[in-house]
């Protein structure tokens, strides 16, 4: 079941975090929810800020990477960063 806004704001760790000083969504970028392939992100209608309204991250990190003013943070649980590290450090 998927989580409503409100619901992940009050969360300890919510996947997607939004600066809201650093958004320019109220300037008309929407960057972040163009790139999800999930459609998790979404532009607040009262604050014009973008959100995540729904608690399905894959942690694919488009959002974050394509950002312009740096406003979005996606947390990587700490066993999946593991395995990722381990991926790209291994030898062979």
């Amino acid at each position: 079941m998927a989580f409503i806004f409100k619901e992940v704001q009050h969360r300890t760790v919510a996947p997607v975090i939004i600066d809201e000083d650093k958004c320019i969504a109220d300037k008309g970028c929407t960057v972040c929810v163009d790139v999800c392939p999930m459609d998790l992100l979404a532009i607040d209608p009262t604050t014009q800020k973008a959100f995540m309204q729904f608690d399905e991250c894959w942690y694919c990190m488009p959002c974050e990477k394509d950002c312009p003013t740096d406003a979005v943070k996606v947390n990587i649980p700490y066993l999946l960063k593991y395995l990722i590290w381990n991926t790209q450090h291994e030898t062979k």
